[in-house]
């Protein structure tokens, strides 16, 4: 049950993050930071992106994926319609691989980190929306500011 609840809130979530990317009016705001806005939307996409392959992907489904993370902030000017694919593909790979735990596979600890304090998988995945909605009010906020 709560698998099907974790799927619906991501494919929620990045859905309105495409939707987000999609609004800009100019494709090159994206990419602008201005005084105290020191991430672009579209480095915050990338970041959004990897941080989801990296731990749902490659963590908990073995997708090989490799993380990047250098590269999520300092790329610049990637086409708007390759940032909708990153997302798309990203939702795609979610729901497969949560499609593919048990109820007990959500009750293993998951930890990033051996100092870290000990969490479910279930507490994970439910930080990581957490930081999905964190960033994704962010590009709201950057959208509605400079994109004038």
């Amino acid at each position: 049950m709560i698998i099907e609840s974790l799927k619906t809130l991501y494919s929620r979530d990045l859905n309105k993050l495409k939707e987000e990317i999609e609004a800009y009016q100019k494709e090159e705001t994206l990419w602008i930071t201005d005084k105290n806005i020191s991430n672009s939307a579209g480095n915050l996409c990338l970041h959004l992106v990897g941080n989801l392959n990296h731990f749902i992907g490659a963590q908990l489904g073995n997708t090989g994926y490799v993380r990047e993370r250098d590269l999520e902030f300092s790329l610049k000017n990637v086409p708007r319609a390759e940032l909708i694919e990153k997302v798309e593909a990203t939702e795609i790979m979610i729901n497969t691989v949560l499609s593919q735990l048990t109820e007990e596979d959500l009750k293993k600890e998951y930890s990033r980190i051996p100092s870290e304090d000990k969490m479910s998988t279930t507490h994970f995945l439910i930080h990581l929306i957490a930081h999905l909605d964190y960033h994704l009010g962010q590009i709201n906020y950057h959208r509605r500011l400079l994109d004038i």
